[in-house]
């Protein structure tokens, strides 16, 4: 059956909080910290729709008050979560909802589904540790279009209904205007979540988190002889193929510690993220990590780690070291599964032959040294024919070594005619596999500078575009450029 979005006026949006039949120790309900005089920032008129409220919703006084924290919806029981997490590899000890407040979870779809809608930057709370409980408004802009943006180019992440802003003032590196984001997903548990209570030395919580989690989101492993370790192995396999489509578009984010790591395999806590330019596999998007342990090459290898500190966690509860490992085996066969099925697509192949692994491993050696565009050099490889080169100068014009590509290019050509390639055919299907339009660093500066003045227009605009990545979208091509110069000074941080 198709799954139909509800329809409903703000007023009869209902909420409830599933993640509040936990026991208390999981949680500390609270009330949101009112921003003065808010104002709409941005709204994505598909998550909008999503929860089943029409763009008429935005007309209502009540819609800036309940998204911004200043008033509670019908029936919501807000609360700010416990957990705990490795922070760049190091054990952090309690952590948990610094500046994140669950308003509740309210249903999207005639069938039942539901999302969990949480306000970012709406406050303080017993997890705040030394901070406001705030967000300013330039990391709220990068979080609100990236998650959005990750929609656009259909890899699993949280979403990102609307943003607020207030000309209430925090200090950051300076002192920066405040904005309330507001994020859903189905659920915002962590792995620091399972951590938290682990190394806390309390099972009975781990198993009634643990429990949670399989009734409402894996119901179907609750049948299994071991249902924990079932779990386990569920997340490993999500994660693995979540990492494949981050490498597969160039996304960088910067900050992948274990409270950071979705239990469900989504994108989450968009922060120092970063897409891919000049091709360079160790390149570190965060300016906080020194260290460069969260490099672009470095992901993969990181979300195994995660998946092992998710392991760990969950021992007491699979039972044996022999069984958690069994649940954790499959994560590099997932992802090198998964990520090969993406280049396949990005590549135009449909058959898989030994071979094809070195044509791939030297286009990306050939971008690494040419310091070629990634984004680009895979949309303009999906215009090539094979047995005419009249389309090959456009992708020639981002290599400098132009010989190197040329004999590369014959190799790739000779593949295609191997396996009878269809030109209209895969170009179509590459076009879909390749964005045309990404969220550049440069983009969503552009974006904040000019919401810093009041001007939110380019915020709509780059929503536009990037919920369409794919589409050739002819009058955007100034945002599918090669970035500008001043781009390359661009740094983000963990404040970012």
């Amino acid at each position: 059956m198709t799954d139909h979005l509800l329809k409903r006026e703000l007023s009869s949006l209902a909420f409830e909080n599933k993640f509040a039949s936990l026991p208390g120790a999981f949680f500390t309900n609270l009330t949101p910290t009112p921003l003065p005089n808010p104002y709409l920032v941005g709204v994505s008129k598909r998550m909008l729709a999503t929860t089943g409220l029409d763009i008429s919703s935005l007309d209502d006084a009540s819609f800036l008050e309940i998204f911004t924290g200043n008033k509670l919806g019908n029936n919501s029981y807000p609360l700010a979560s416990i957990y705990s997490g490795h922070q760049f590899g190091v054990w952090a000890g309690q952590l948990g909802d610094g500046r994140a407040i669950l308003l509740g979870d309210v249903a999207v779809t005639q069938q039942s589904a539901r999302m969990e809608i949480q306000l970012k930057g709406a406050g303080i709370t017993p997890y705040s540790r030394m901070g406001d409980g705030r967000a300013v408004l330039r990391s709220s802009i990068r979080e609100f279009l990236c998650s959005e943006a990750m929609a656009g180019l259909n890899i699993p992440t949280s979403r990102a209904l609307c943003l607020t802003g207030s000309d209430k003032y925090v200090m950051r590196e300076q002192a920066e205007t405040t904005a309330v984001l507001t994020r859903l997903a189905p659920s915002f548990i962590r792995f620091g979540s399972f951590e938290h209570w682990y190394y806390n030395n309390q099972p009975e919580q781990l198993q009634i988190l643990a429990d949670f989690v399989i009734q409402n989101y894996f119901p179907e492993l609750q049948s299994n002889v071991n249902p924990y370790q079932a779990l386990l192995a569920e997340v490993t396999k999500r994660t693995a193929e979540l990492m494949a489509h981050w490498q597969s578009v160039g996304f960088m984010h910067g900050v992948m510690n274990t409270d950071n790591m979705s239990i469900l395999g989504l994108t989450l806590d968009y922060g120092p993220f970063g897409f891919m330019e000049s091709y360079d596999p160790k390149h570190v998007c965060n300016h906080t990590d020194t260290q460069g342990r969260y490099a672009y090459d470095m992901q993969p290898q990181i979300g195994q780690w995660n998946c092992h500190a998710l392991g760990q966690a969950m021992l007491p509860l699979i039972g044996s070291v022999e069984e958690t490992k069994v649940a954790l085996s499959n994560y590099q066969h997932y992802y090198e599964e998964k990520f090969d099925q993406l280049l396949h697509r990005k590549f135009g192949l449909n058959e898989y032959l030994d071979q094809d692994k070195n044509l791939f491993d030297d286009f990306f050696t050939l971008m690494e040294k040419n310091h070629s565009d990634f984004t680009l050099s895979f949309r303009q490889l999906g215009k090539l024919l094979k047995d005419n080169d009249s389309q090959d100068e456009y992708l020639r014009d981002l290599f400098i070594d132009r010989n190197a590509l040329d004999h590369w290019l014959q190799r790739y050509k000779l593949r295609l005619n191997q396996e009878q390639s269809n030109d209209q055919q895969r170009q179509q299907t590459m076009q879909a596999a390749n964005p045309k339009y990404i969220l550049r660093n440069y983009l969503a500066q552009i974006a904040i500078e000019k919401a810093q003045n009041k001007d939110f227009s380019e915020i709509e605009k780059l929503l536009e575009i990037l919920e369409c990545p794919f589409d050739e979208q002819p009058e955007h091509n100034n945002y599918a450029k090669l970035p500008p110069d001043w781009a390359s000074k661009l740094e983000v941080s963990c404040s970012s």
